[in-house]
């Protein structure tokens, strides 16, 4: 086994274990670091296949960008977490199944592509070559289902993150889009029917009488 082979093998298992506790992490800030640990662990490992662009790229935009950003929000709002994981267990059946589902399509759809590690980490790229254009070739050409399926999955997390966290609170006024949508003229003005009133004339001063 070579040097380079143990440390593929080190970096893989802080990746598995750093991405199971980013689920299994109950502080919301403690998930963050690990993520942050995966995300650096997954570009040492594309460094080691000659990926210095998507090594790059990883840590400047997902661990200098998204993840600050993440941390700042989840410290500035007053989130209940523990409201939030009621119920976890008896959604558990339904989210594992639609995971097995998704997990057996990304690797049917993989299983026609083998990829020979030990080749493309031994191997330099030639000179002059360019790994960015490689990267744009072959993922919109022989990856691209892969591609659109990982798109979909990211919107779906988006959209599961947004109806998690949205939520209605007493003390502020929120905006309800059907109420304005099937309101009527009689709702927004009232016609109110008065007597007419005469104004009384101004009573008169009389002037206090001299000592």
């Amino acid at each position: 086994m070579t040097f380079q082979s143990i440390i593929f093998y080190v970096f893989a298992a802080v990746l598995i274990v750093s991405a199971l506790r980013v689920i299994t992490a109950h502080n919301p800030v403690h998930a963050a670091m690990f993520l942050v640990l995966s995300f650096f662990t997954a570009a040492a490992l594309w460094l080691l296949i000659y990926a210095e662009f998507l090594a790059l790229v990883l840590i400047l935009v997902y661990v200098g960008a998204v993840m600050v950003l993440f941390l700042f929000v989840v410290m500035m709002l007053d989130i209940n977490f523990d409201k939030l994981r009621e119920g976890f267990w008896q959604h558990l059946p339904i989210a594992a199944t639609v995971a097995v589902l998704m997990v057996g399509q990304m690797a049917l759809l993989l299983a026609g592509k083998a990829i020979n590690l030990k080749d493309s980490a031994t191997i330099a790229p030639a000179a002059g070559a360019s790994n960015t254009r490689e990267l744009g070739r072959i993922l919109y050409t022989d990856y691209l289902l892969p591609f659109e399926l990982a798109a979909v999955v990211l919107l779906v997390a988006m959209v599961a993150a947004i109806a998690l966290t949205l939520r209605a609170r007493k003390e502020v006024k929120t905006q309800v889009i059907g109420d304005q949508v099937r309101v009527k003229s009689t709702d927004r003005l009232k016609i109110i029917k008065m007597d007419a009133v005469a104004k009384e004339p101004p009573a008169e001063i009389t002037e206090a009488e001299p000592k």
